[in-house]
């Protein structure tokens, strides 16, 4: 086989060489991820356990724009609000300068980039990537303030929630949905019943990815897919971060592999780690 170009290293000595990793974000959202698996010498397999849709109205967007100056604050926490939020701005020919008079705050670095790259400031991005962050960033500086909040139909009510409590006035709007390819069942169920193609991990980065992942095998089939005959074998899960793990635990999914920083690179990171320890195990046994 040819060396890596990007690395000049064989692929049988990159750290994922032989690795079989299950990337289960969005069509739209799995490169980022699946690129950096396949440089560091995984076999990726795309099988998305999301499917973004517009919301089923844009009223409450719609009215949260044409009322821009009205707000203090804007809080997005995903690139996908982002995303669905510029295009909504495009499609109603406001211009980004529209949010220039806000303070901005990203939930993590990919969500700012994507901000940054639409020519805004972000004041505030928390130190740990999760809502709990926001609020502890946020608390002490709402209170009195208009706070608009763009994010996804289904998503945890901490951030209204404790703002609130802090004296802020949060308005939520769904920029955009999540719901359950079903289309992945099949491929999914496929995949898992050949012992030679299962992966060695899946990669959960939200908590709807469980969720679906659930939804798509049923409870008992899930559990049964992620139980391992021994430490250093079977299909592991790869959480980005406790709030996705906590989710794992809460439908009595293991939870194998979790990331120390909450971002694609710090999942992949903690992929690498795993597979040294598994590699070292199987040395030794």
């Amino acid at each position: 086989m040819a060396n890596n170009p990007r690395t000049n290293i064989s692929p049988s000595v990159l750290p994922l060489a032989g690795c079989r990793v299950l990337v289960s974000r969005a069509k739209k959202q799995a490169g980022a991820l699946s690129s950096a698996l396949r440089e560091l010498g995984c076999r990726v397999i795309e099988i998305p356990f999301i499917e973004l849709r517009e919301p089923s109205s844009y009223q409450p967007l719609d009215s949260a724009l044409r009322n821009l100056a009205a707000y203090d604050w804007l809080i997005l926490t995903s690139v996908n609000g982002v995303e669905a939020l510029f295009a909504r701005l495009a499609k109603k020919q406001v211009d980004a300068s529209a949010l220039s008079h806000l303070k901005i705050t990203a939930i993590g670095p990919a969500t700012r980039k994507a901000i940054e790259q639409h020519g805004l400031r972000v004041a505030v991005t928390p130190k740990e990537y999760v809502a709990e962050s926001v609020v502890t960033a946020l608390r002490r500086r709402v209170k009195g303030k208009r706070v608009l909040l763009v994010r996804a139909k289904i998503a945890r009510d901490v951030i209204p929630r404790e703002l609130r409590n802090a004296g802020a006035e949060v308005d939520v709007v769904e920029a955009y949905e999540t719901v359950v390819p079903k289309s992945s069942e099949t491929r999914l169920r496929a995949l898992l019943a050949k012992k030679t193609l299962r992966p060695h991990a899946i990669t959960f980065t939200s908590s709807s990815t469980v969720r679906n992942f659930v939804e798509l095998l049923g409870l008992r089939s899930a559990r049964a897919a992620l139980k391992k005959p021994a430490r250093h074998r079977g299909v592991h899960t790869a959480s980005i971060g406790p709030v996705t793990s906590a989710t794992l635990r809460e439908f009595g999914l293991p939870v194998d592999i979790e990331a120390k920083e909450y971002t694609i690179p710090g999942l992949v990171a903690a992929i690498i780690k795993e597979r040294n320890r598994i590699r070292g195990a199987q040395q030794k046994s």
